[in-house]
């Protein structure tokens, strides 16, 4: 069907086997466009754990269709989709609804949640990162890559967040006010809000990319036979940290930053 005719349908799986399937397809209007997995995950956080089980950027590639995300990554887009019809068909938890928080509220919360994790973490994982290159270097040189690419993610990060906490999330603070009270929006010294944004965006697929080199490397964060116990809890906060990225990036690119967008062009007229 979409060989034939494009990406017009879009379908659910209402029941997904294994001997019953039953699937609703309905067209997309015109103009619609298929959701992407980062609209998927920001609907449903509990998506995001399938897409890291396929191997499924959802957060720096989150931008992308799921057909066309599996088929850059070889994944059965049959399989995904079953995986994400297991999900919808399990009673919801009470994860945060992100999608309907205030921006003004979101933005604290990414700074409350997951700056202060990162700035957190980093004095020990620089440590360790450290301490296991020096003395584990010679029999696995890879965990030489993972210090670098790590640095290159803690160097990034120590410079991007204070963007985003003293210029970036102050002025959404400022455009939520201004809807709220009524007034007109007083313009920014970085013109439009895209300009920051698009920045911001810039900087998390380098991070995030230097984080799936170490992830690779680290064949995913799965320690030797021979690894001592700083090696061991290096790999897992490594693990710990990844994800906390990928929740905080998603957060921001799929959530905040496009509603952000949208509402300085409503206050704009």
């Amino acid at each position: 069907m979409i060989a034939e005719r494009g990406q017009t349908f879009d379908w659910e799986y209402l029941l997904a086997g294994p001997n019953i399937w039953e699937v609703k397809i309905s067209k997309l209007a015109t103009g619609e466009k298929p959701s992407t997995i980062g609209e998927l995950v920001a609907a449903d956080f509990r998506k995001a754990e399938v897409f890291r089980k396929f191997g499924l950027d959802f957060c720096c590639g989150g931008n992308k269709s799921l057909t066309q995300a599996c088929e850059e990554k070889g994944v059965d887009t049959a399989q995904v989709e079953a995986a994400l019809a297991e999900v919808d068909n399990q009673a919801k938890s009470t994860n945060h609804d992100f999608n309907n928080w205030d921006l003004d509220f979101l933005a604290d919360y990414i700074v409350n949640t997951h700056h202060r994790y990162v700035t957190d973490a980093m004095p020990m994982l620089d440590e360790f990162s450290a301490k296991v290159a020096r003395v584990h270097g010679d029999y696995h040189p890879e965990v030489i890559l993972i210090q670098e690419h790590y640095n290159a993610v803690a160097n990034e990060l120590r410079a991007h967040m204070p963007k985003e906490e003293q210029m970036l999330f102050p002025y959404i603070k400022e455009m939520v006010a201004a809807k709220k009270q009524g007034l007109p929006l007083k313009p920014a010294g970085f013109g439009t809000i895209q300009n920051p944004i698009r920045m911001m965006e810039m900087e998390h697929v380098s991070a995030g990319g230097n984080m799936e080199e170490v992830h690779r490397l680290s064949s995913s964060y799965s320690p030797p036979e021979d690894a001592c116990s700083s090696y061991r809890v290096l790999f897992a906060k490594l693990e710990e940290f990844e994800k906390d990225l990928h929740q905080h990036i998603h957060l921001e690119n799929n959530i905040l930053f496009p509603k952000a967008i949208a509402l300085e062009k409503e206050l704009l007229g």
